[in-house]
């Protein structure tokens, strides 16, 4: 704060009102006597009688009647006589006569006639000056010099006159009067004023200089110490080029202020290398200490999408991460995200240019959106959105475990797009070990013809995933119709046999490494059915008789009811033998059946399958008493409360007994 005198205020300004309101006079003059004159009103009438006057004493009475080119108006006489206007058409001609450009010689000419009078001027005002000087010097003798001097210089006719006494000439100092009182207190008030504001302003002018110095000294400060945050942050900092026109020198570059920051991968196309630059600006904030004049606010979304209870496909995406409400992003954290929006627009491309090579998905492509049907049920999406219209955090009507899987997606496309790169980089150093060293890459053989898929190992993964689902379910379809007909079963299935430090290198080694695993279907503590899985939808069945590849889910469902249905002809053969042991009887597995005959009795056992897997055991019995009416057993897993292996024994009963 300025102290109060600082902040005094003289206005330059002459009041027009008093107090009351009333328009002031202007005051002239004040007599000694103390009467005011103040300036007299003047009417309009008499204003404009003024300015008339002037314009014919100043332009002439013609004024009027005179064109713009000086002429006169034609039809209208002139106010003046002829003489004049021939003395005028003199001057006019004379003027026109002078008015053009004089000659060497002539200059000369008119040099030589008036010089001579020049000097004789100069002569009579040299003595004029010295008669003034000893007049005025003289004390009481000038009244007899006067009369001498006077009476030498005149003529004979004055000297034959009668000397006349001149009274004798004295020098008096004027002075100005001085000023009435108002005057003088306007002047000094304007003195001051003056003053004052000169030296307001000269203090404003170093006050605001200072500023500025100081506030260049903190900016340069700050710029330097982004400049190593940045360098410290391991980003690309370099001079900025010079400009158009420059003349570059030596050591030009190293004296430059102004730094270049690079924020693209090395391995990147040059689209996006030219896109990712950023340069340092001078500014107090830390949001604008830092311009990206090529990023764009587009962020890469991955969505997957399956039919929910109605029917309609939903889709969930993954979440983009902001920061909290009120946080100020520093340096790194800017660059962070403009380079991951970078990337993603690189990782787009690359799935556009990959979207259409697929040979077991087909997909849809357009400017920002990628579709790929990875397998019925289950639709994966790319699509490049404004940050600002980013769904953030898990919606309600998302699914939680399809988000997962796309935020993993996400992640997984950034860890294949380094493996791309770091790909691209060993081939064109020529450090690849899996590469040839005698067949280099030719010269203009566009790299990216040799690169690595990114998109393929994605669907591979889904379609892997849908594929074990599918495989696990009819697993468990089995295992709970053998629960439900008597028999314990157990089922192991893991759908990835990889242990985590191999997972980890599937992404980053170049050779193509398939997921696998393995499922074991164990019946009755005794028979073991196992399968092994290799992505993308590779199964084998590996029996004790052979080792079968199955392409589809009608020939597992097959192999399944085959494996089963020849483990119950089994067992009922043991449960046979065990029984009529003492009887003689034989039991064997003939084809799709089980026979069992003793003395006086046949009996047939045949298994089938309902829905979901549904055992039925039919049994079929021939007496000798009566042949042709053989006598019927079916059994009905869903309906009956025994399991299969006590109807077998009952059934048995039953035929023994009879």
């Amino acid at each position: 704060m300025h102290p109060k005198w600082k902040q005094t205020k003289v206005s330059l300004e002459r009041p027009h009102k008093n107090d009351n309101g009333e328009p002031i006079p202007v005051l002239y003059d004040i007599t000694p006597d103390g009467v005011l004159h103040y300036e007299p009103k003047e009417t309009p009438t008499e204003v404009l009688g003024q300015h008339l006057q002037r314009i014919f004493e100043e332009r002439g009475l013609d004024f009027f009647e005179r064109l713009k080119d000086g002429a006169l108006q034609t039809g209208v006489l002139p106010s003046v006589d002829t003489n004049k206007q021939e003395d005028e058409s003199k001057d006019a001609a004379f003027d026109d006569e002078s008015g053009n450009t004089m000659t060497k010689d002539e200059l000369y000419k008119l040099k030589m006639e008036v010089m001579p009078q020049l000097y004789i001027a100069l002569g009579e005002m040299t003595l004029a000056r010295d008669l003034l000087s000893s007049i005025l010097n003289s004390s009481n003798t000038s009244s007899t010099i006067l009369p001498s001097i006077l009476h030498s210089i005149t003529a004979p006719e004055a000297q034959q006159q009668q000397h006349v006494s001149l009274p004798p000439l004295s020098a008096t100092l004027v002075t100005k009067p001085p000023s009435i009182i108002s005057v003088r207190a306007f002047d000094a008030q304007l003195a001051i004023g003056g003053k004052d504001e000169a030296l307001r302003k000269a203090a404003g002018l170093f006050k605001s200089v200072a500023t500025r110095m100081e506030r260049g000294r903190l900016l340069n400060e700050k710029y330097w110490v982004d400049a190593l945050k940045i360098r410290r942050g391991n980003w690309g900092l370099v001079p900025a080029p010079l400009p158009p026109g420059s003349a570059p020198g030596k050591g030009t570059d190293k004296t430059a202020k102004d730094f270049v920051i690079s924020y693209g991968l090395e391995e990147s196309p040059r689209i996006f290398r030219r896109s990712a630059i950023a340069h340092m600006a001078h500014s107090d904030s830390e949001e604008e200490s830092l311009v990206l004049p090529l990023r764009s606010n587009i962020r890469l979304r991955v969505s997957i999408g399956s039919p929910d209870a109605t029917g309609n496909v939903q889709y969930s995406h993954n979440a983009l991460r902001v920061a909290p409400e009120g946080h100020k992003p520093t340096l790194d954290e800017r660059l962070r995200d403009a380079q991951r929006a970078v990337i993603e627009q690189e990782i787009f491309s690359i799935l556009v240019h990959e979207a259409g090579t697929f040979p077991t998905a087909s997909a849809r492509v357009s400017e920002r959106l990628v579709l790929v049907d990875v397998t019925q049920g289950m639709e994966l999406k790319f699509e490049l959105v404004d940050a600002d219209i980013f769904s953030l955090g898990t919606s309600s009507t998302q699914d939680p475990v399809n988000q997962a899987k796309s935020d993993l997606i996400y992640h997984y496309l950034l860890t294949l797009l380094l493996r791309r790169h770091a790909h691209i980089k060993a081939r064109r150093l020529g450090t690849n070990s899996s590469s040839n060293p005698g067949n280099p890459v030719p010269f203009g053989l566009d790299l990216s013809q040799a690169n690595l898929p990114i998109l393929q190992p994605v669907i591979d993964q889904l379609q892997y995933q849908v594929f074990c689902e599918r495989i696990q379910s009819q697993l468990i379809v089995v295992k709970v119709a053998l629960t439900a007909a008597g028999i314990p079963s157990t089922l192991r299935f893991d759908p990835v046999g990889e242990i985590g430090t191999e997972l980890i290198k599937i992404p980053v080694d170049t050779e193509a490494r398939p997921l696998s695993g393995v499922c074991t279907l164990r019946i009755d503590n005794r028979h073991n059915l196992r399968l092994t899985l290799v992505s993308p939808s590779a199964l084998t069945a590996h029996l004790s008789q052979a080792t079968i590849s199955i392409s589809s889910m009608p020939q597992l469902c097959e192999l399944l009811s085959d494996e089963v249905e020849r483990f119950f002809l089994e067992r009922i053969c043991e449960v046979g033998r065990r029984i009529c042991n003492d009887m003689g009887g034989i039991w064997f597995v003939d084809l799709n059946r089980c026979v069992g005959r003793w003395e006086g009795c046949v009996l047939n056992f045949e298994i089938t399958f309902g829905d979901k897997f549904k055992i039925i055991c039919i049994a079929t019995r021939l007496n000798r008493n009566d042949p042709r009416h053989p006598v019927v057993d079916t059994y009905d897993a869903s309906n009956s409360q025994k399991g299969l292996v006590e109807w077998v024994q009952h059934v048995l009963g039953n035929a023994l007994n009879q």
